[in-house]
């Protein structure tokens, strides 16, 4: 028992059972999943479904963060992959086929893979600090999307572009089952592989690293790639969800939430330390959150006051410190020993 209240992923799972019931206390129905049409329906089935395109981004943003950098231009390359698909869509001959479609994902998917090796090398070659280096994109990748788009937003009609973000298959959301295949992949990747240890080691002490052999550089490339491709896809999602690609608002502070699923989930942000299923729960709790504001239907002025109390009890929830206080506090005062009586 002792173990398992000192996991470090047991207060966050605890926060996201407690916000479940919640809701349920709320609606007696919430935790209800039901087959229609051959399609899952429910609260759950919409957390996991929108909760998608956050956890693909927090899952690059775990190892940009691992590795001891940070990745804030996830939001404008989301914009960026929803603005060239789109436009691609709305400018081709046949806006409706299959291969228009699969032509524009393929569009969008290479253009976050060159900005994420963009930031790799300004983080990785050059030796920009990763906060600045990710700063420049973030700031410059909006007007770019504008530009792409011309300042409009692009409205599309394409069946097969739709079901990425709003399809079902075998029951379930696509955006679902997309998110799940990531999540997978990167942890066959960096836990049955070498691959993570060596993320781990860079993100400990990159000096060291490079002097036992390992290519920082390379490593570094790779997680900030990883991300790119990682921010694309969600914004493939978003965009394709609402059949348009709005560059001003579409992925709009997305990395702000995806930082603190990161860190929710127990990643260190000082690097060398990660868990892909802690950054998985933390997703969920900020996705549960937003869900939590529509059903006790908080004001819209108090909605990130509320996401911001709930977070920060999380957090101070798993610090070590913290809960080394409130476990001094429940034990009680060591016994004086007894003076001697008065001669």
């Amino acid at each position: 028992m002792t173990g398992v209240l000192r996991h470090r992923l047991m207060w966050p799972v605890l926060a996201l059972v407690l916000l479940l019931l919640l809701n349920q206390g709320f609606r007696s129905d919430f935790l209800v999943v039901r087959l229609q049409d051959g399609h899952l329906y429910g609260s759950l089935i919409d957390i996991l479904r929108n909760g998608a395109p956050t956890l693909l981004i927090a899952l690059g943003m775990t190892l940009v963060i691992a590795s001891r950098g940070i990745d804030l231009s996830v939001g404008a390359v989301a914009a960026i992959a929803g603005a060239v698909s789109c436009t691609y869509i709305y400018n081709s001959d046949n806006p409706g086929s299959f291969a228009t479609a699969a032509t524009a994902v393929a569009i969008a998917v290479g253009a976050g893979l060159a900005l994420g090796a963009w930031n790799g090398f300004l983080v990785s070659a050059i030796g920009i600090q990763p906060i600045i280096a990710t700063l420049v994109l973030m700031t410059a990748g909006r007007g770019l999307a504008q530009l792409v788009t011309d300042g409009q937003i692009i409205s599309v009609s394409n069946e097969s572009f739709h079901a990425i973000g709003a399809g079902y298959f075998l029951t379930l959301p696509i955006s679902i089952l997309i998110a799940a295949l990531a999540f997978a992949g990167a942890a066959l990747l960096t836990r049955w592989t070498a691959l993570g240890t060596l993320i781990e080691s860079v993100g400990i002490n990159p000096v060291a690293s490079r002097l036992a052999g390992v290519s920082a550089r390379r490593i570094l490339w790779i997680v900030y790639v990883f991300s790119g491709f990682c921010a694309a896809v969600a914004g493939l999602m978003i965009s394709s969800n609402v059949t348009a690609a709005d560059a001003n608002n579409a992925g709009l502070f997305i990395e702000m939430d995806a930082i603190l699923a990161v860190v929710i989930g127990g990643t260190s942000l000082a690097g060398g330390r990660y868990s892909l299923v802690g950054t998985l729960i933390g997703a969920l709790i900020i996705q549960t959150l937003t869900t939590t504001v529509y059903t006790l239907g908080i004001p819209p002025e108090v909605t990130l006051v509320f996401k911001a109390l709930v977070v920060i009890l999380v957090c101070l929830l798993q610090s070590p410190k913290a809960r080394t206080l409130l476990r001094q506090r429940r034990q009680p005062a060591p016994a004086r020993p007894a003076t001697k009586a008065a001669a």
